[in-house]
């Protein structure tokens, strides 16, 4: 069987939308957790495969939770407003 985004690559795991809350989040974090390690050390296939699951959870969690809680200092607004703090106090008294 062929995925859709990539014809080389077959989906692996247990479908997103029948993982539980808990085990979404779960999952999501131990990817996020691995991704760099997968990206300077894994395999081509293991970095596509990597790339697809994170974003397969990753589209479920939105899914799931459209509204969930967005840190102000996250956002381009929070960056800017930190880049000008930090211009701020490097000014000389």
């Amino acid at each position: 069987m062929q995925h859709a985004e990539d014809p080389h690559i077959r989906p692996a795991g247990v479908s997103p939308h029948a993982l539980g809350n808990d085990i979404l989040l779960h999952e999501l974090e131990q990817l996020h957790r691995t991704r760099h390690e997968t990206f300077l050390y894994g395999s081509e296939d293991a970095l596509k495969r990597h790339t697809l699951r994170t974003g397969q959870l990753e589209a479920e969690y939105l899914h799931r939770f459209p509204n969930r809680q967005v840190t102000a200092a996250r956002t381009r607004a929070g960056a800017r407003a930190r880049e000008a703090a930090a211009r701020v106090e490097s000014l000389p008294e």
